[in-house]
């Protein structure tokens, strides 16, 4: 009953993984929307009799033609319903996989997607496919009346029917060589969705640095913004006036077949009635012909759309054999990096790309390490090594001298609670018990906060504060974690001198005390005595190690390799 369909791609199964759980109801309603189409063929066709007809009404031709049109209209209905709560259930899901797929990714992966392209993909893409389901229904619809009519326009004259079948084979040539011009046009635009999204976030990130900088402000909203707004609406009326030319093409192939049946029913000697009856019909049938051919643009933005999920679904694949743990790992003794290197992908065709490593560092449990060097030299990526966030290109990590693998990665991690430099501050706690509430109050009072941030329902009243400030909530959050291991990226750098003070010399040491394993990257020399040991890193390489206040002692069995 679990199978999936032999011979699919990754990305084709993942989507068949999302859309079977609502298979069944789509199926049901598609059926149902045929079954209202036909019946409004069928209506057609009774009206058409009737109209043509000598004889009065009777009464069970006007019974037979009410039920025809509760069928037609309640099919319609209950189709369009049910496919419209199917279609969004099915972009609900679509939304809580992408998210879910960007979380279980590698970080290194999401890193190099790039926010921005992440948002589009988030909004644009998933909007798109949002509107395409919610139209799915009428145009389900809109095909079964254009069947039935086909049928009925077969029966009242096979030969007027193959002629306007014919006009309706050009018209869907025509239609889909304008689409493979239109589609291109659509990609083109959908790529410069992402870089609309990257100015936005200038506009509202640097908004104090464009209120100060005219000329940066005309050059990100004049030149950047303007421009990649300017290049979309092109390509997308570029598309849409392909899709309208189309359009009035085939209106104008329709009503050349009608003025041509008109002209040669004399000669094809068909009945007058036969003629009108079938003019009739196809000028009815106009209406949903157009409506499936206005299907093809929002298909197209929907390929596109379905396109960049499954690049970011190949390339955000979970972690290989990765297994969800709720328990942390045990830190018994020791973290090790043994001959470590992370190489990152050159920016530039021909660039040598930045290596961290190789790196030989054991951090013992209990210790205080203090990680110091310049920006650029590769300590936030050490960092990230040892956090097991970013894993070896080459080399080893180790937890108690056992290797750290793809398997016991999810529970070797769970023993960090982390403060990155460009860390996100979560405005609800984790926890919501009584006493982790009662224990966050304390903590944002003895940081200061309190004056300014209460907590309301387990959540932050708000995160609109100084950037120390916010430093100091993510700390509470780091705090209640209570994990055996807390790592501090410059966490100290947007503090005020006293409350720095009281950083190094009281958060620390009781951080240390409680047992915890620290790892502090900092600038701030005068404090180094705080640290067990102090590791200084350049050019990607670990090239001194001191035990403060002590000289270099580069001959310490668990110093970082210097070579």
């Amino acid at each position: 009953m679990n199978a999936l369909p032999a011979g699919l791609s990754p990305f084709a199964t993942d989507m068949w993984r999302l859309l079977k759980p609502f298979a069944g109801v789509a199926a049901v309603a598609t059926l149902i929307g045929s079954v209202g189409g036909l019946a409004t063929a069928a209506l057609l066709e009774q009206i058409n009799s009737a109209l043509h007809g000598s004889a009065a009404i009777s009464v069970s031709a006007i019974a037979g033609l009410a039920v025809l049109a509760v069928f037609a209209v309640g099919g319609h209905t209950v189709a369009g319903v049910l496919n419209s709560v199917t279609g969004q259930r099915v972009v609900a899901a679509l939304r809580k996989d992408v998210s879910l797929r960007i979380m279980g990714a590698p970080i290194a992966a999401v890193e190099r997607m790039k926010s921005h392209r992440l948002q589009a993909i988030l909004n644009e893409d998933i909007d798109t496919i949002s509107d395409f389901t919610s139209e799915f229904a009428g145009h389900a619809s809109a095909f079964a009346v254009t069947a039935g009519c086909a049928i009925y326009l077969f029966k009242l004259s096979p030969v007027l029917f193959l002629v306007s079948a014919l006009a309706l084979v050009v018209g869907i040539w025509i239609n889909f060589a304008a689409a493979r011009a239109w589609s291109r046009n659509f990609e083109k635009a959908r790529t410069g969705e992402d870089e609309l999204q990257k100015h936005y976030r200038s506009v509202v990130e640097g908004a104090k640095e464009l209120r100060l900088n005219r000329m940066r402000r005309a050059q990100v909203h004049g030149v950047r913004l303007s421009g990649a707004a300017d290049l979309i609406a092109r390509l997308k009326a570029r598309a849409l006036g392909l899709f309208w030319a189309a359009e009035g093409t085939n209106s104008a192939i329709f009503f050349l077949v009608v003025v041509w049946i008109l002209a040669a029913r004399p000669s094809l000697g068909i009945d007058a009635q036969v003629v009108s009856g079938f003019i009739i019909v196809l000028l009815f049938v106009k209406g949903p012909i157009e409506e499936l051919a206005a299907l093809l643009p929002f298909l197209s933005q929907a390929q596109v759309a379905f396109r960049r999920i499954a690049r970011l679904s190949a390339e955000f694949r979970k972690e290989p054999h990765a297994v969800d743990s709720a328990q942390p790992a045990f830190l018994a003794s020791h973290i090790e990096l043994r001959q470590a290197r992370y190489r990152f992908e050159a920016r530039q065709e021909g660039a040598k790309p930045f290596e961290v490593g190789p790196i030989d560092l054991r951090l013992r449990r209990g210790e205080t390490l203090f990680i110091v060097g310049g920006n650029g030299s590769g300590k936030t990526t050490l960092v990230k090594l040892l956090l097991g966030l970013y894993q070896p290109s080459e080399g080893q990590l180790l937890l108690d001298a056992a290797p750290v693998n793809d398997r016991s990665r999810e529970a070797y991690r769970g023993l960090f609670s982390a403060i990155f430099s460009d860390y996100h501050l979560f405005d609800e706690l984790v926890a919501q018990d009584a006493e982790h509430i009662r224990a966050a109050g304390e903590l944002m009072r003895r940081l200061g906060v309190a004056d300014k941030v209460q907590l309301v329902d387990g959540k932050f009243s708000t995160t609109d504060v100084s950037t120390g400030q916010r430093k100091r909530l993510a700390l509470v959050h780091a705090w209640l974690e209570d994990r055996p291991v807390v790592m501090f990226d410059e966490w100290a750098a947007d503090q005020d001198p006293e409350f720095r003070s009281v950083f190094y010399r009281e958060l620390l040491p009781e951080l240390k005390r409680e047992g915890k394993t620290l790892i502090v990257i900092s600038h701030d020399d005068r404090y180094f005595d705080v640290a067990d040991r102090v590791i200084r890193m350049s050019a990607g390489r670990v090239v001194e190690e001191f035990l403060p206040p002590g000289e270099p002692k580069s001959s310490r069995s668990d110093v970082a390799d210097v070579r």
